[in-house]
């Protein structure tokens, strides 16, 4: 069948569909994978008549199923993977409750039974009478939007949902699959092709389609059949296709919960703090500095929401700049403020299996009897949920990562009455720092130099078993990104508290502000339209109703409200959405650091020792990224992306999970580099696919000074952490979640790029989108705080600014930052020490051919001083499908 690439938005109506069969194929549920049976019941006596008996049990079955009926099923009920997690976690005791169980061996996986269709059935919530139909639209293997589950209609549902699908892939058919929710997983009733080739030119197509068996693709028996609307528009049809934001009137991304707001002031952060000897040509602010001064200030609320909040932790830290009551720690200054009337409240994420070692228990004891309201917020799924399967990943796979701070403030002094500066506004702090240990550094990122200062009693340093200050160093320097926002768009960040706290907070504490209009002033500009420095923001979220209250149940409602209608929830995925958006339109160049690289997992080249399909880390934005430079190749004109991620996941290297997610990052890039490779080959040119797209990490090697602070103890010997110490070298750790697209636009929230964030049913997260009218890449180029920001940023990074990176997307820029950072990671890679590492920027240790394969470096299989391979391990099952997918993308 002919492959099409359809990169573009989807826009797909589901309408009904007629006469699904009454009795689903329950075979589906009666499978007998007799190589796996033989292996498991090799000791069980009864094996001979065991098999004898399922294997005339589902003839019986397939004949009489095939009539369209089934009165008694008998046989092997063969549970997988995915449905035994949820059945060890919830329902196992519903197993013993069935006729005749037998449980062979140890092994729970497979369960023999007799009994009637209805018994069965009913314990396993698949009966008749609670089947609910609901349909997926897929391209190929990606999952790209579900239908709601309809109650009471099993035969005939009518669901009459839109939605609006960007796609990025490469598909024959359009895939319109059938299923009943079960209480464990779903059963699939048929799927219905659409060909891609009937909607890649644009026209609607209003059809009704077949529902076929998944096997041998004929009509299912009774025909039934499914309603679809379809439409397709090409991604550079679109006129603003590689127009970057274009006008001062850009109306932001569309279809989205929260509108742009105009007349927004931004102030951006690099790090926790930028200290006086910092000195870029380029205005910074330092974020736990004004962090403490918002919060020292605040007279009526502070909202706190976080992934991690840790009560002992100091915000101001730099001798030579004190603060009055600088040395309090923030638990004291939360109780301080509490005391003085203001309402602080706090969303902590509960972590049910205790695993990442938050301090949320810690934190909600140590609050427990002020009047500080401290609420643990576990990740719930949707009440609507009814997949036992879907509510245990929720619950103990996926977490609340917002980072959230919303304070009162003073008004601003500039242009604004005697009467109103006397009122309050709303000020709020989003981004990827964490209030918690660890995350307070500067643009220097010392691994030794500060263990006797600002970081001897915050020494963190989780790469190591069994590391602390009294072993001495490297610590885990931290490099991240954050943001402080005001204005209109300050009261959406504070409505996403409000929705998140009446959903999990328990008694309403909220400040009803519409009662004290006497005191805040609505939402209103900070700035006027003709201000240089005046901001257009958007806020995005990954959230769902199980997160956020006041949701709409009604798919054609949550439509109009931006929001995605699901198979168990209504989602707001708007971050995604934005990172298409900007990238669609970019120009030149798209600058990104983050936590994580993972995605475009449709694309992923087929190997022996993984099912690629299972990994599920659909997110768009590597496939976007390709596309969009491999437009530009064709085109003959230069663009350039630049990746800044971290050496390796959090943890210790050699782990299961990190090597897994080294794995899953080297195929996401490798087939980046792949389809970029074959655009250069397609259009005859002499180029490195490096010369278009690039990836960095980031690290830092220090020589031994007087004065150092001399540790008590000695870590032990042939580890990770003695090899690291005597060789002064060690990663910063990359925990930025920032995209800039052309200087003029700039993307910074909490979320990664692997499906965990971008998924929306995942983790909760909040990220802000914004740019500056009167600074746009347009007739020349753009060199507001964005610009700015980004030149702070690598000058950071590299220790000097040059002409070139005024335009990154030029050859001449690429080269010469990628020849830096080689030449830096051969003198961090080094045995020999003679001097500080001159900059951070490293590249990352993978060589490309010129056919986009990813290679190791040579002599760098592992990273410097441990055990672990930079690609990645090749066996991945340290935890059985689908735990680990979900858990590490």
């Amino acid at each position: 069948m002919a492959l099409y690439l359809l990169h573009g938005t989807l826009h797909v109506t589901i309408f009904e569909a007629t006469s699904l069969p009454h009795h689903h194929n329950f075979l589906q549920k009666l499978r007998v994978r007799f190589d796996d049976l033989l292996e498991l019941l090799n000791t069980n006596e009864q094996e001979p008549k065991v098999m004898k008996h399922c294997k005339a049990s589902i003839d019986r079955c397939e004949e009489e199923c095939n009539l369209g009926f089934c009165s008694n099923h008998e046989g092997i009920f063969d549970i997988s993977p995915q449905k035994l997690v949820s059945l060890t976690l919830y329902t196992w005791h519903q197993l013993y409750a069935l006729p005749d169980v037998l449980i062979p061996g140890s092994n729970p996986r497979l369960v023999s039974f007799e009994h009637n269709d209805e018994g069965v059935e009913e314990a396993m919530g698949v009966a008749t009478s609670s089947k609910c139909p609901y349909a997926t639209i897929d391209l190929e293997k990606a999952r790209l939007g579900r239908t709601r589950i309809i109650e009471k209609e099993p035969k005939n549902p009518r669901w009459n949902e839109a939605f609006h699908i960007y796609c990025a892939h490469t598909a024959s058919d359009l895939i319109f699959s059938l299923k009943y929710d079960e209480n464990v997983g779903a059963t699939l009733i048929g799927r219905a092709p659409l060909p891609i080739k009937d909607i890649i030119n644009g026209d609607e197509v209003d059809r009704w389609l077949e529902i076929l068996d998944e096997d041998d693709h004929k009509p299912l028996h009774g025909r039934p059949m499914i309603h679809v609307k379809v439409q397709f528009f090409d991604a550079r049809g679109d006129r603003n296709w590689g127009k970057g934001v274009k006008s001062p009137q850009f109306p932001g991304v569309p279809y989205t919960f929260f509108s742009q707001r105009q007349g927004c002031k931004v102030s951006l952060y690099q790090d926790a703090h930028v200290p006086d000897d910092f000195i870029p040509k380029i205005p910074l602010s330092g974020c736990w500095e004004e962090l403490f001064d918002a919060i020292s200030n605040a007279e009526h609320l502070i909202y706190i929401a976080g992934w991690d909040v840790y009560t002992e932790i100091t915000l101001v830290r730099d001798s030579r700049r004190p603060k009055a009551g600088g040395d309090t720690t923030l638990g004291e200054l939360l109780k301080k403020k509490a005391n003085e009337g203001v309402r602080v409240l706090l969303l902590i994420w509960h972590d049910r299996t205790s695993i990442m070692n938050t301090h949320d228990e810690q934190t909600e004891k140590y609050f427990n009897g002020t009047e500080v309201h401290c609420v643990l917020c576990p990740r719930d799924p949707d009440c609507a949920s009814g997949s036992l399967l879907q509510d245990t990943e929720i619950r103990f796979m996926f977490t609340h990562h917002q980072k959230i701070v919303i304070v009162d403030s003073e008004m601003p002094s500039r242009g604004i009455s005697t009467t109103r500066k006397e009122k309050r506004r709303i000020v709020s702090f989003v981004g990827g720092i964490d209030l918690t240990n660890g995350r307070y550094d500067t643009q220097f990122h010392s691994l030794f130099r500060t263990l006797d200062t600002a970081h001897h009693d915050d020494f963190y340093q989780l790469n190591f078993k069994g590391s602390s200050i009294n072993k001495g160093g490297p610590r885990e320097p931290w490099h991240d990104t954050h943001c402080k926002l005001e204005g209109p768009v300050a009261w959406d960040v504070l409505y996403n508290y409000e929705q998140r706290w009446r959903k999990q907070g328990g008694k309403d504490m909220l400040l009803q502000l519409r009662e004290l209009d006497h005191v805040f002033v609505p939402p209103s500009p900070v700035t006027f339209a003709e201000d240089h420095e005046t901001w257009n923001v958007q806020l995005f979220r990954s959230i769902d109703g199980g997160a956020a209250f006041g949701f709409p149940d009604n798919p054609e409602d949550a439509a109009g409200a931006g929001l995605v209608s699901g198979k168990n929830s209504v989602i707001d995925r708007s971050i995604q959405d934005a990172y298409v958006h900007a990238i669609r339109r970019a120009k030149n160049f798209v600058y990104i650091e983050n936590q994580y690289f993972i995605g475009s997992s449709f694309g992923w080249k087929k190997t022996d020792d993984i099912t690629v399909e299972d990994i599920e880390a659909l997110q768009l934005i590597p496939k976007e990224l390709t596309l969009k430079i491999i437009s530009k190749i064709e085109a003959d004109e230069r663009f350039a992306v630049y990746v800044v991620i971290p050496m390796w996941p959090e943890g210790i290297p050699e782990d299961g999970a990190a090597q897994a997610i080294l794995n899953w990052q080297k195929r996401t890039i490798e087939v980046m580099y792949s389809d970029i490779a074959g655009a250069i080959k397609a259009k005859g040119i002499q180029a490195d696919p490096k010369d278009y797209l690039t990836f960095f990490c980031l690290g830092n090697r220090e020589v031994k000074k007087e004065g150092e602070y001399i540790p008590s103890e000695k870590p032990d010997q042939d580890t990770d952490y003695m090899r690291a110490q005597n060789a002064r070298r060690f990663m910063i750790y990359v925990h930025s979640k920032l995209m800039i697209v052309d200087d003029e636009y700039i993307i910074i929230g909490s979320a990664n790029l692997n499906q965990r964030s971008m998924d929306g049913s995942r983790d909760s997260e909040i990220a802000m989108g914004a740019y500056q009218p009167h600074h746009l890449s347009i007739r020349e180029l753009a060199k507001g705080q964005v610009h700015g920001f980004r030149m702070a940023l690598w000058y950071e990074h590299l220790g000097m600014l040059d002409n070139c990176f005024l335009q990154p997307e030029s050859l001449e820029c690429v080269q010469k930052v990628n020849g830096l950072a080689n030449k830096n990671w051969d003198l961090y890679s080094s045995d020999a020490l003679n001097a500080d590492l001159p900059a951070h920027l490293l590249t990352y240790p993978i060589r490309i051919t010129s056919d986009g394969e990813v290679k190791e470096l040579p002599g760098a299989e592992c990273f410097p001083d441990t055990k672990a391979k930079v690609l990645g391990g090749e066996s991945l099952m340290v935890l059985p499908l689908p735990i680990l997918p979900i858990i590490t993308t």
